[in-house]
């Protein structure tokens, strides 16, 4: 369980287990803790009661060290790209890998072969100011995988952006996800519900429900 100093309960009752390698849809209203699950799960938030294991490791007993370690194993895509703009593309990228500790050589490299897979190598020295709002979030998750992370959380990644542009990010997110890489997505993007034929759960009034179960519950 999630509850805030408010009172206010994100969440309860919450049962997930993502198997490696995994797509899986957490839909729902906005406001419903789609969010704050994912937050959970990276250690950004302490659940009130209960346990959360990501990638063997119990996020309740985690020092300082430990979690940053872990950290590193993750990935996190944001509904703002929160690029930094003094930076080209290909630092802003980089950046998280030189954090964790790579060179930054090897830093660089790895940064030049994820721009390549998102397709904007001619923007590689760019600002990402002049980038479209697809290509900044398409920034956002070059830079999500540099330390080749083991989950890929993204919250709302299509939140900002036209139905063309979103398209184009559930496709680069299902790429990532047939690279073995395990992608949890949390949104209520319609377009994104049509496209994704996954595992898919719902959100709603603090609980996580199969949408199998919610369809069966309906009938």
């Amino acid at each position: 369980m999630k509850r805030y100093p408010s009172g206010r309960v994100a969440f309860r009752d919450v049962s997930l287990h993502v198997m490696p390698g995994e797509l899986v849809l957490v839909t729902g209203p906005t406001g419903s803790g789609k969010s704050t699950l994912l937050r959970v799960l990276f250690a950004d938030e302490v659940l009130t009661s209960g346990r959360a294991i990501v990638n063997g490791r119990n996020l309740n007993r985690l020092d300082g060290p430990s979690l940053a370690a872990l950290r590193r194993e993750l990935g996190l895509v944001f509904q703002n790209p929160r690029l930094i703009d003094r930076l080209p593309v290909l630092e802003n990228v980089a950046l998280a890998a030189e954090v964790g500790g790579l060179s930054h050589g090897k830093a660089r490299v790895r940064a030049e072969e994820l721009i390549e897979m998102i397709g904007l190598e001619e923007h590689k020295h760019s600002s990402p100011q002049v980038l479209s709002a697809g290509e900044r979030q398409r920034v956002s998750i070059a830079r999500a995988l540099i330390n080749r992370p083991a989950l890929l959380l993204a919250d709302e990644p299509t939140g900002y952006l036209d139905p063309d542009a979103s398209l184009e990010i559930i496709e680069l997110l299902k790429e990532v996800n047939r690279d073995r890489t395990t992608v949890l997505i949390a949104t209520h993007d319609q377009d994104a519900l049509a496209v994704l034929s996954c595992r898919t759960l719902m959100m709603y009034e603090g609980r996580l429900i199969e949408e199998d179960q919610r369809l069966a519950a309906e009938l």
